[in-house]
């Protein structure tokens, strides 16, 4: 049926009537039709965005106004440039197209670890470089920081010695001129060696000599000691370290426990020490029960000495025999009283070397493998 054409007053009549010209009586129109600017602006208040939800920034691709683009500043989001994008598929970007993204803050650069920042056990930053010397100032020699007054030095075996030092190793102590642990014991390089060989009183370089016996780099032996005093200068260089077992069948590097900034440390080191390595001096304590590693007899000590669980003078010369034949990478830390993974694998690669297989290279020694050691006799691990 033909519609007739109405004038504009009928025209007018029926919008007043109906609200809209296609939608729902009393809506404002949403169809595809022009609307006139107080129907569009009526449009805008009612939903708060041209496309979006009531009170959101529009998302559509259309140019916005001055005030929606600061609304949508406001609220985080940034329109993306106008570079061309490769098409996606039906959902994917188009070519030209303008898309919205959330404005991520940058992330805050990490914190570089002490790995990262290459940390070295004597306070400086690159190991290979003898060009400073370790910063650990120390204090006085004085009392144990008790209370009480100075005690006579206890007697200590090799096996104690690395024992304390390796209690403080596992505590991180932190390296300190003034604090003191709870054993009254300074927390710098002399009072950590003091501690270690129970003498009863803090250190420092300067007077640690006396309280030992100098002795020829062969002759060191895990709970010696590594001292270098300048006596012009102390606080230039000044440093002593525990020697903690050979880590090379040539003696060229060492396990050395220290106390250095940050903290207590273990760490293979060249021979005698980075920096100064001529003016270090090695010291056995005067106060050592029997003066050695322990027992020094070739007699096999029997297979209850050695495994998991066990320590004793016997793992720590099994070690340093091991390292002398060349298993020194096996340790990170060097030969020590007690027995660990690291004394296994050791073994381990000289039954091997023997060419052993089976039970025979299963990493604990029998009688066998002592007397080889013991003897020097059989093959190096290469």
């Amino acid at each position: 049926m033909r519609r007739e054409a109405t004038g504009p007053d009928e025209a007018a009549a029926r919008r007043e009537a109906a609200g809209t010209r296609d939608g729902a009586a009393g809506t404002p129109a949403y169809g595809r039709g022009a609307t006139g600017p107080d129907e569009a602006a009526a449009r805008r208040e009612a939903a708060g965005t041209r496309d979006g939800a009531a009170g959101a920034p529009a998302s559509a691709r259309r140019a916005t106004g001055p005030e929606e683009a600061k609304a949508r500043r406001e609220a985080g989001l940034a329109t993306a440039s106008r570079e061309a994008v490769r098409d996606t598929g039906a959902s994917g970007p188009r070519t030209g197209a303008r898309s919205a993204a959330f404005v991520r803050p940058a992330a805050a650069p990490r914190e570089p670890s002490a790995t990262q920042e290459g940390e070295h056990p004597g306070g400086y930053g690159d190991p290979d470089d003898p060009s400073a010397g370790p910063k650990t100032p120390q204090g006085s020699t004085e009392p144990l920081h008790t209370g009480g007054g100075a005690s006579a030095p206890g007697t200590v075996t090799r096996a104690q010695i690395i024992d304390r030092a390796r209690a403080w190793l596992a505590a991180k102590v932190p390296y300190s001129m003034s604090a003191y642990r709870s054993d009254g014991y300074r927390q710098d390089c002399s009072g950590f060696v003091s501690m270690a060989w129970d003498l009863g009183s803090n250190q420092w370089t300067g007077s640690l000599a006396s309280f030992g016996e100098r002795i020829t780099k062969d002759e060191l032996k895990p709970g010696d000691m590594l001292l270098f005093h300048n006596a012009k200068n102390p606080a230039d260089g000044s440093h002593v370290t525990l020697f903690g077992g050979w880590t090379d069948a040539a003696h060229t590097k060492y396990t050395a426990y220290e106390q250095t900034p940050p903290r207590t440390r273990s760490r293979t080191t060249p021979y005698a020490y980075w920096t100064n390595s001529a003016r270090y001096v090695p010291y056995r304590p005067k106060n050592l029960a029997g003066g050695s590693a322990g027992p020094q007899s070739g007699a096999f000590p029997g297979a209850a000495a050695f495994g998991p669980g066990r320590s004793g003078p016997h793992v720590t010369r099994l070690g340093e025999m091991l390292v002398a034949r060349g298993a020194g990478r096996s340790y990170r830390v060097g030969p020590g009283p007690r027995w660990t993974e690291a004394d296994r694998r050791a073994t381990a690669a000289f039954q091997r070397a023997q060419g052993w297989r089976g039970t025979g290279a299963d990493g604990i020694p029998g009688p066998r493998t002592w007397a080889y050691l013991v003897g020097g006799k059989g093959e190096d691990v290469r």
